[in-house]
């Protein structure tokens, strides 16, 4: 599906001395498929949405890693990634902050009669992981088996790919289990499939008990610091959009094309599994835990996923006030 740009609200707004000033635009890049695609169409049809200090700039980008780097480059404004990527560029200087998006995670998932009913029954069995060995909830997941005494890394056959191959392989029957994005697993549970474990399961297993987002809008704090009321509002504004396509109706039907799929039984569970997300407490105590997540994917990458800074950095998350 094409990619729209289209802005909200008008391009001139009256400061409080009575003069024109420009509104802030923030230049967004956008993954075909996505959420926030979702989210945006939502924000974008509301008639409620009153002209406001900012307006939007929506650029498309063909996957994750082609948004960070058009983030890098100065391409966009804004992108949704994680915190790990954020806090390891600061530790090399970089300005890069965080602000919460979602706390729906990946999952194990695995077929409607599988033998496999525990971390414990993948010993010897196919596993099909989206990513690489970095994934983080590959490694989360790792961690928790070693907690029952089995060395997954050792003990079963990986299979390493984007999430549609790794979603075809275990409809093939060339993989037994699959460690996935959470949108590609409810695809699968769709068709029948059942989940064993998600990331937030895996992270209470490993004594982490605070919901943790696990992505969010990555920007340059230099630049959010001088636009800090249209960033504000653009994220007032995205909250209120998520809350309408949880509670109406109407407004989620008009969000259905964006989800690829004309199954009724998937469409309800992308929406469940997307509400579930939001991220409704975001403080001191989950600033913490991210911390000591930070520190166990540390150990477990050897350091290749976080950088060589042993903690999260100062600055990775952005408040509001």
């Amino acid at each position: 599906m094409k990619f729209k740009v289209f802005f909200i609200g008008l391009c001139l707004c009256v400061s409080s001395h009575g003069f024109a000033v420009e509104k802030t635009t923030i230049r967004i890049g956008v993954q075909a498929s996505g959420t926030l695609e979702w989210e945006l169409l939502a924000l974008q049809d509301d008639p409620q949405v009153k002209p406001a200090d900012f307006q939007l700039e929506i650029q498309p980008v063909a996957n994750a890693e082609a948004g960070k780097v058009a983030l890098q480059a100065g391409s966009v404004d804004m992108i949704v990634s994680d915190w790990i990527w954020v806090s390891s560029l600061r530790a090399t200087g970089a300005d890069f902050t965080f602000y919460p998006y979602s706390n729906t995670s990946g999952a194990l998932v695995v077929a409607e009669k599988s033998p496999i009913h525990s971390i414990k029954d993948l010993k010897g069995k196919r596993l099909g992981i989206a990513g690489g060995e970095l994934d983080k909830n590959w490694l989360l997941l790792q961690a928790l088996a070693q907690k029952e005494q089995l060395d997954l890394n050792a003990s079963v056959e990986k299979t390493f790919g984007a999430p549609p191959l790794i979603n075809e392989q275990i409809k093939q029957n060339r993989v037994d289990a699959v460690l996935t994005y959470w949108h590609f697993a409810v695809r699968l549970e769709g068709q029948g499939y059942h989940q064993i474990i998600d990331g937030r399961g895996i992270l209470k297993g490993l004594g982490i008990t605070e919901n943790v987002p696990s992505i969010g809008y990555v920007f340059k704090q230099g630049w959010a610091e001088k636009h800090k009321q249209a960033i504000d509002n653009f994220f007032k504004a995205g909250k209120q959009a998520k809350n309408r396509l949880c509670t109406s109706d109407a407004t989620w039907q008009k969000i259905i094309p964006l989800t690829h799929t004309d199954d009724l039984s998937t469409q309800n569970l992308l929406r469940q599994r997307y509400c579930e997300g939001g991220v409704e407490q975001w403080g001191e105590k989950e600033q913490k835990a991210a911390g000591r997540i930070y520190k166990l994917l540390g150990t477990l990458s050897d350091n290749r996923l976080t950088g060589q800074s042993a903690d999260l950095q100062p600055g990775t998350f952005w408040s509001l006030k």
